[in-house]
């Protein structure tokens, strides 16, 4: 079964925060969007992803979705039976 994308452009940044936490604040940072300490600015809570890189507060949306999206699969060998990595080798 194919994975299923948790993060999309009308994404919440405080549903990456929620859901990835440092991990996503990080994220966020590297892509230009600085959060803050406490994250006092209360409607930024509720900006899309999308409206963000419109308003240039976002850079590069298709590669944060991409390192989002990978962070919020599953380890390998966790629970779930799914991973971001195969183990599979073709001979």
């Amino acid at each position: 079964m194919p994975e299923v994308a948790v993060f999309s452009p009308q994404s919440k940044v405080r549903d990456v925060l929620d859901r990835l936490g440092d991990r996503g604040r990080q994220l966020l940072f590297e892509h230009g969007y600085d959060v803050g300490e406490g994250f006092v600015d209360v409607l930024s809570q509720y900006q899309t992803l999308e409206h963000a890189e419109q308003t240039e507060r976002l850079r590069d949306l298709a590669g944060l979705l991409a390192k989002l999206n990978n962070n919020s699969l599953p380890p390998a060998g966790g629970g779930s039976g799914r991973g971001a990595s195969s183990t599979t080798t073709s001979q």
